[in-house]
């Protein structure tokens, strides 16, 4: 199974409090996330963001519908939280968001490890670039809320013992 790794970074000019506590409220999924994936959260009530929680929503990805289940496995305010696929797409998806103080501002990371059907193959093809796609999107509409800047997304290919390969060449990228 070939697994890859996506970061990303954004440094925003907010307090590391107001930052958390935007990505603490689930709902805020929906303004970082781009219309054309026709994104809906599906779990109605509440939701308390806690070391597993679930989290239910339908996407729409290459108009494909897709239901996709998020567990929060590790929730550490307001430093760091990691969600994990329970049920979607992938064979693999690890999503650890990462936040940091610095200064007036705060450093937000997204490190994603993932591992889709069809290997390197389709991830060159199809996955990476619509995740390039997906979370620039996201670079963009955090720095739209908060100010800032963001780096260039890194999408590189994981060796059998989880170590860091070569950065993947992509049209775009």
């Amino acid at each position: 199974m070939a697994t890859f790794e996506l970061t990303a970074e954004s440094v925003l000019e907010r307090s590391l409090s107001e930052v958390f506590a935007f990505f603490a409220e689930v709902r805020n999924l929906e303004a970082i996330t781009p219309p054309w994936l026709r994104f809906e959260l599906r779990t109605r009530e509440s939701i308390r963001m806690a070391a597993g929680t679930l989290v239910d929503y339908r996407l729409r990805l290459r108009g494909v519908p897709l239901s996709w289940r998020s567990e929060i496995s590790v929730w550490e305010p307001p430093f760091r939280f990691v969600d994990e696929q329970r049920r979607g797409p992938y064979r693999l998806w690890v999503h650890e968001h990462t936040f940091e103080s610095s200064g007036s501002f705060t450093v937000a990371r997204d490190r994603v490890r993932y591992s889709a059907s069809g290997g390197a193959l389709a991830n060159r093809l199809l996955v990476a670039p619509d995740l390039r796609r997906i979370f620039a999107f996201r670079q963009e509409a955090l720095t739209r809320r908060f100010g800032g800047r963001f780096t260039p997304i890194s999408i590189r290919r994981l060796g059998p013992d989880g170590s860091a390969g070569s950065k993947q060449r992509l049209a775009g990228g």
